[in-house]
């Protein structure tokens, strides 16, 4: 057998270089923990109508070419544009780590978005808010400042696809990312699962390949700090923004049906194969094989019991299985028939429904009562959508909420 190298993958992405950078910001704010971008809307005038927009999940460093790519050029709506043309001032908020607690960058959200209130001119009211993990980070930090105290002149709160009520990655995936630890010493997506920030934001995770999955203890701790500044912040509106359908339509993926199959005749993997979630006992998400000429071991099986279908749940998605495939495909032939998996469901987006029952995860939001949500207003994509994609459809609606 040809030994071949299995590279390392972001769990949620390949997260390359964007083709352009981000240009020159009018000012550049450090912070404990962190640091922000700030593009006036008009050089002229200062800090004016500021809109803090904070960085989501990912490891390493915020990427500031990256952030300007996601808000600007990346999606089907130039977002910064559209915002400095209104007369906004757009703040880039970025972290030292973004896999950090998110209890940590908070804290440099908080240091944000007292730095902005300080500077402004005017009295326009802040906007602040984020994408993915950043509107929890954002949520945590208003409500910490309105626990103690602290007048953060807030206006508007948006979460842009967070999930209030925790994020998905498939348990096969997260399987599979121990298992390449476990066999070849490929620690960086095992690490990654394994982050403080993760491990808070996943509504079910395993550390290792034959744990039980459950919801992590960080998890626990980060929702007991957060109920105790009071889960919400109370004075600014509440928004919500998601990019998946709130039709109750999910993706078209078919429960049960194979992910992922490693079928390279000298792939070091050849046989493993993902598969997508059901939701009945002892069902077979993975089975995961590392071939071996001297001391074969068998194949381990990563089974689940009673969770709802999630992979296949309307909400924003993620390239995960697609991104898997095309990295391990450097060992030799890998089939993926379906690329594309939920991560933020949109019932956990618009703060509307728990994940634990099958029923709630594929709600029809739009025949919910929208009281029901924690958010004073929410929106819903009409198409299940990549996660934290900028559209006109939702750029345009937030717009149209922020502080006059």
């Amino acid at each position: 057998m040809t030994e071949q190298t299995v590279q390392p993958w972001s769990i949620l992405g390949t997260d390359p270089a964007p083709a352009q950078a981000a240009p020159d910001p009018d000012a550049y704010w450090e912070f404990d923990g962190g640091f922000a971008l700030v593009y006036y809307a008009n050089s002229k005038f200062g800090l004016n109508r500021p809109v803090i927009f904070a960085d989501g999940f990912n490891a390493g460093r915020s990427k500031p070419d990256a952030m300007w790519a996601h808000m600007e050029t990346e999606g089907d709506y130039a977002l910064v544009s559209a915002l400095r043309e209104s007369g906004r001032d757009v703040v880039m908020l970025g972290y030292e780590e973004r896999s950090a607690r998110i209890q940590d960058n908070a804290e440099v959200a908080a240091q944000c978005i007292m730095r902005a209130a300080q500077e402004r001119r005017g009295d326009t009211p802040l906007a602040v808010g984020g994408f993915s993990m950043g509107g929890l980070v954002t949520r945590y930090a208003l409500c910490k400042l309105e626990t103690t105290r602290m007048n953060h002149q807030t206006g508007v709160y948006f979460s842009w696809d967070s999930p209030h009520r925790a994020a998905w990655i498939p348990i096969s995936l997260q399987a599979l990312a121990h298992y390449l630890k476990d066999e070849d010493g490929i620690t960086e997506m095992s690490d990654h699962v394994n982050s403080p920030a993760a491990c808070q934001l996943l509504w079910r995770h395993i550390e290792t390949v034959d744990a039980v999955p459950t919801q992590h203890q960080q998890r626990t701790d980060f929702l007991r700090d957060l109920d105790r500044f009071g889960t919400w912040p109370t004075i600014p509106v509440k928004l919500g923004l998601a990019n998946g359908s709130g039709t109750g339509t999910g993706l078209d993926v078919p429960v049960g049906s194979e992910m992922l199959k490693v079928t390279g005749g000298l792939h070091p993997y050849r046989t493993t194969t993902l598969y997508a979630q059901r939701s009945g006992a002892q069902e077979l998400v993975a089975r995961l094989k590392r071939q071996r000429i001297v001391n074969p071991q068998p194949a381990v099986e990563k089974r689940t019991d009673g969770l709802p279908e999630l992979d296949a749940a309307p909400g924003g998605t993620l390239r995960s299985f697609g991104i898997a495939r095309d990295q391990l495909a450097a060992g030799g032939a890998v089939e993926c028939d379906h690329e594309w998996v939920d991560f933020v469901p949109s019932v956990s987006a618009v703060a509307i429904r728990d994940l634990d029952e099958q029923e709630d995860v594929y709600a029809d939001i739009g025949s919910l009562d929208p009281a029901s949500s924690d958010l004073d207003e929410f929106v819903c994509s009409s198409t299940n959508e990549e996660h934290s994609r900028i559209t006109a459809e939702l750029g345009e609606w937030l717009l149209d909420r922020l502080p006059k």
